[in-house]
């Protein structure tokens, strides 16, 4: 088995910092277009994560990309890859 193929890629999310308040944790809010079944009408679900940010780099309004990790702790799921 070659290493490329043991290299899990995962997803990953874009989103708007709205809270840094936590330690080493910031809150990030992404934003969905959807369109509804029936009526075809475009509509917004919003969600909000809490990424792992180990330096406190990120602030509020900042445009963060997201990825799926294993947890760090109780609600914390994501890391914060980059600034967009």
């Amino acid at each position: 088995m070659n290493k490329q193929s043991e290299i899990k890629t995962t997803k990953t999310q874009r989103g708007v910092v709205v809270s840094d308040k936590a330690d080493k944790t910031v809150t990030v809010l992404i934003d969905r277009i959807k369109t509804h079944r029936l009526y075809k009408k475009k509509y917004t679900m919003s969600q909000k994560f809490r990424a792992h940010d180990e330096e406190n780099a990120y602030k509020i309004g900042d445009v963060v990309e997201i990825a799926s990790t294993k947890p760090v702790s109780k609600d914390k799921h994501f890391k914060v890859i980059r600034k967009v």
